[in-house]
C-alpha cells in the first residue's frame, strides 16, 4: 500500500500512466487491422471509409455512457456505491442499443450517412452495412465498463490493461487469417472487431473479481444512482458533441474536393495520429487517482506536458520510407500516388496529443471537483471553434486532408483555453476531490 501522503514520484505516475496509455493506444490500433479486413473488400479503400464512418456513429450514440468510467473512479469506492454504478451502466447501455436499433432501419440509416455526413454512395453503402453488428460492440464496450474502474481504482493499471493486450493480438491473428481465407468487406470487418472485445470484457471481469469481493461496505451514505447519473450526464452530452464534431469534420472533407481521394488518407493518418492521443487522454486517471496536493502542486501538470510531448513522436515512425510504404500501400492500399498526402497530413498531427494531453489534465482537476459543467463548457468551446475553422478551410478551398489536422488543432486549443479560464478560481460548492487510489501494480 502507498503512503497517500507522500508526493508521487516521477517513477510511480509513469508506472500507473505507461499501462493504461498501452491500453488506450492498443485499442486505437485495432482498427487500422479491422481497416485491412474492409479494404480487401471488392471496394477496396472505400470500404475503409464506410466502416470508419459506421465506428463514428457507433461511438456517437455511445457518448450516451462517455462519462461513466470517470464517475465510476469518483463514486464507485464502495460496496453500495458500486452496485449503483452498474446499474446505471446497464440502463445506458439498453438506451444506447436502443438508438442504434432505430439507425439500422433503411430510411433513418440513409438519413444519417447519405443527408447528415453527406456520403457518396460508394461509401454510404459498406458504411450502412457494417453499422447493425455495432450494437453488439457497444453491448460489450459498457459491460467492460464497471470492471475496468475496479482496477483504476484500485491502482491496478498492469491488470486493467492486459485484457486489452489480448484483444489486439487476437485482432492481429484473425485480421491476416480472414483476409487469407476471403472473409472480408465491411461485415466481415466488425466480426473481427467483435470477437477480440468480447475476450476483452471477459478477462476483466477475471481480474477484477478480488476488487470486487474486497469493496468497502458504506459508511457514509453511499451516492445514489441520481447523483451518479446527474454527475454523468453533461460528460455524456459533452462526448456527443466531441464524437458529432468528428462526423461534422468527416462531412466536411467529404464536401471538399476530391472526397473519394481526401476522406481515406484522412482516417489513415488519423488512424495513427488517434492512438497516440487516446493514450494521451489518460492523463485524466491520472490527475483523478493523484490529485493536487495544494493549488501550487504542479507535478502531474508537468507530468502530462512530457507524456504528451512523448506521445507526439509515435506516429511518425510510420512516415519512414520503406515502413509508410509497406503500410499504407502494401497493407493499406492506397494509391502510391496519394501517399505524399498522407505524410502531409501526417506530419500536420504533430502537436496533437500535447493538446489532448492537457486538456484531459483539465478535465480531470474539473472531476475531482465534482465540476463536469465546466468540462461540458470545454466541449462546446471545441464545437464552436470547429464550426469556425471548418467553415474557413472550406471557403478557402483547402484540400480535405489538410482541413482535418488544422480543425482538430485549433478546436482542441479553444478547448484548453475555456478550462483554463473557468478553473482558475475554485468553485464553492464544487465537491471535495477525491482520495488517491491506495495501492499501486507495478
Amino acid at each position: 500500500m502507498n503512503d497517500s501522503s507522500d508526493p508521487p514520484s516521477s517513477r510511480r505516475l509513469f508506472t500507473y500512466f505507461v499501462p493504461l496509455a498501452l491500453q488506450a493506444a492498443s485499442q486505437s490500433l485495432s482498427y487500422p487491422l479491422i481497416a485491412m479486413v474492409a479494404s480487401h473488400g471488392p471496394g477496396g479503400a472505400l470500404n475503409l471509409a464506410g466502416v470508419a464512418q459506421a465506428n463514428l456513429i457507433m461511438f456517437m450514440v455511445g457518448t450516451l455512457g462517455a462519462g461513466l468510467v470517470t464517475a465510476g473512479m469518483v463514486f464507485a469506492r464502495t460496496r453500495q456505491g458500486y452496485a449503483h454504478f452498474v446499474a446505471i451502466n446497464n440502463l445506458l447501455s439498453l438506451a444506447t442499443a436502443l438508438i442504434q436499433a432505430a439507425i439500422c432501419i433503411p430510411a433513418a440509416g440513409h438519413l444519417v450517412f447519405g443527408t447528415l455526413l453527406g456520403l457518396p454512395a460508394s461509401i454510404e453503402t459498406p458504411a450502412a452495412q457494417a453499422f447493425p453488428l455495432t450494437i453488439l460492440l457497444n453491448v460489450l464496450f459498457y459491460a467492460r465498463n464497471p470492471y475496468q474502474v475496479l482496477l483504476y481504482n484500485n491502482g491496478a493499471s498492469v491488470r486493467a490493461s492486459t485484457p486489452t493486450f489480448a484483444r489486439i493480438a487476437l485482432t492481429l491473428a484473425m485480421a491476416p487469417g480472414f483476409c487469407s481465407v476471403g472473409l472480408v468487406g465491411p461485415r466481415w470487418a466488425m466480426v473481427c472487431q467483435a470477437i477480440p472485445v468480447g475476450l476483452e470484457t471477459l478477462l476483466s471481469w477475471w481480474y477484477c473479481r478480488p476488487f470486487a469481493a474486497a469493496l468497502p461496505e458504506d459508511v457514509a451514505p453511499a451516492p445514489s444512482g441520481r447523483q451518479i447519473l446527474l454527475f454523468t450526464l453533461p460528460l455524456s452530452l459533452g462526448g456527443f458533441l466531441m464524437t458529432l464534431s468528428g462526423m461534422v469534420l468527416g462531412g466536411v472533407i467529404a464536401r471538399a474536393a476530391e472526397p473519394e481521394r481526401m476522406l481515406p488518407v484522412y482516417y489513415l493518418a488519423v488512424g495513427l495520429a488517434n492512438p497516440a492521443a487516446y493514450a494521451a487522454s489518460r492523463v485524466q486517471n491520472v490527475v483523478i487517482a493523484f490529485p493536487p496536493r495544494s493549488r501550487d502542486d504542479t507535478q502531474v501538470l508537468r507530468f502530462s506536458a512530457v507524456a504528451g510531448g512523448l506521445l507526439s513522436l509515435i506516429p511518425l515512425v510510420f512516415l519512414l520510407p520503406g515502413l509508410a510504404h509497406w503500410y499504407y500501400v502494401s497493407v493499406q492500399r492506397l494509391p502510391p500516388a496519394d501517399l505524399s498526402l498522407v505524410y502531409t497530413t501526417a506530419l500536420l498531427f504533430l502537436g496533437y496529443p500535447v493538446t489532448v494531453a492537457l486538456r484531459c489534465h483539465r478535465e480531470g482537476l474539473a472531476a475531482l471537483a465534482h465540476r463536469t459543467p465546466t468540462i461540458l463548457a470545454g466541449d462546446i468551446a471545441y464545437v464552436a471553434a470547429l464550426a469556425v475553422a471548418a467553415s474557413s478551410c472550406l471557403a478557402l478551398k483547402m484540400p480535405g486532408n489538410i482541413i482535418g489536422p488544422l480543425v482538430v488543432g485549433t478546436s482542441h486549443l479553444a478547448s484548453l483555453g475555456i478550462l483554463v479560464l473557468l478553473l482558475r478560481e475554485p468553485k464553492a460548492d464544487g465537491g471535495p476531490p477525491v482520495a488517491p487510489v491506495v495501492g499501486q501494480e507495478g
